[in-house]
Formats: C-alpha cells, structure tokens, sequence
C-alpha cells in the first residue's frame, strides 16, 4: 500500500495518507510499515504506543517532552474524529512559534507526523473519540512540558472557545514563558 507523506507549512510536520483497501465487508489498512515509511521519507523507530479515549469538547495539551526525552509521535483517530494541532517549538525555526491543525477521523484515516520539537495537543469533535499514537521515546514525566492551549501569540483557531481540560492542561505557560527558556534550539 502507498504511504503519502503531505509536508505542511512546518518543516518537519507532515500530514499521512495512506492507500487502503475497502470493500462491502469494511476496510483493511497497514497504518505503519516501516519499508513503506521510510521509502516516503520516514525513517524512525518507534518505542511506546498510546491510546487514549476522549468524550466531546475535552481538549489534551499542548504537550510535548525536553531534548532529554525527546519524542516523535505518528497520531491517529481510530473512532470518532479531533481536532489535531502541532506548534513549532524549535528556537531556530523559521516558523518558530506558528501551529498547523488537521482533522483527524476514523472516516479519513489521517495520521500526522508530529517530529521532535513540536507541541502537541488536540480537541475531540465528536461524541467521544480514540486516538492511538506511537512514540521515539518512552514517557518521560519528568521532561514533559506544555504550552497554554489558547495562548494569543499562537493564535489557534480553535472550533470551541470552552473545552474540557485537565487541571494539568490548564497551568501550561504562555508561549511569551515559554520563549525565556525554550526547551528545543
């Protein structure tokens, strides 16, 4: 099957699409191949995978772990559909500071290549959604940080403007914080 890799605006970010088959008895889709990956330019390992279950309006994030347990993530939606968004944390970066969002579904079969040195977070849409993703680098808590989801500097256009957020996610500093000591140069 062929694996697209779709750059988006963020160098590094890229949006995947991948061939499937499908038929009156469902579908059938290789959502990882390592050959495939890297022949469309993706040449990672992975470590850990994720999965998660969010009812509507809960937002994660904006999520990401320091260059002492940096983490590449291949996101997916496998029920229901979010909201994903990627912010560029790398310092050096000509797009240092700007987000790209995709809708994620189990309907389009979207992934996205989150690379090291980027924010993650996302919002489900529907009534609930799952979302699975694989990880470079095992969970860290200890270098795990974040970036205040609704931070104007950023400027997320965000379908909701009052979603459900974890006490965690609603502590993460302001990109202007985040900027006195970025965590990826």
């Amino acid at each position: 099957m062929k694996t697209n890799l779709i750059p988006t605006p963020l160098e590094g970010l890229a949006v995947v699409e991948i061939d499937y088959f499908e038929d009156e008895r469902g579908f059938f889709i290789e959502t990882w191949n390592e050959r495939d990956f890297r022949e469309a330019g993706l040449d990672v390992r992975f470590l850990q995978e994720n999965h998660s279950r969010s009812a509507q309006n809960v937002l994660r994030g904006l999520h990401y772990q320091d260059m002492n347990a940096p983490i590449g993530k291949l996101v997916r939606c496998t029920t229901g559909s979010i909201f994903d968004v990627a912010v560029d944390l790398r310092a050096s970066s000509p797009t240092y500071g700007q987000s790209h969002s995709v809708e994620l579904s189990a309907e389009n079969k979207k992934q996205i290549w989150v690379p090291v040195g980027f924010a993650h977070g996302f919002l489900t849409l529907s009534e609930f959604a799952e979302v699975q993703y694989k990880q470079t680098e095992f969970y860290a808590p200890e270098f795990e940080g974040g970036i205040s989801w609704d931070d104007p500097e950023i400027g997320i256009k965000w379908p909701i403007s009052d979603p459900v957020l974890s006490s965690r996610d609603t502590t993460h500093p302001s990109f202007s914080e985040y900027r006195k000591h970025p965590a990826f140069r």
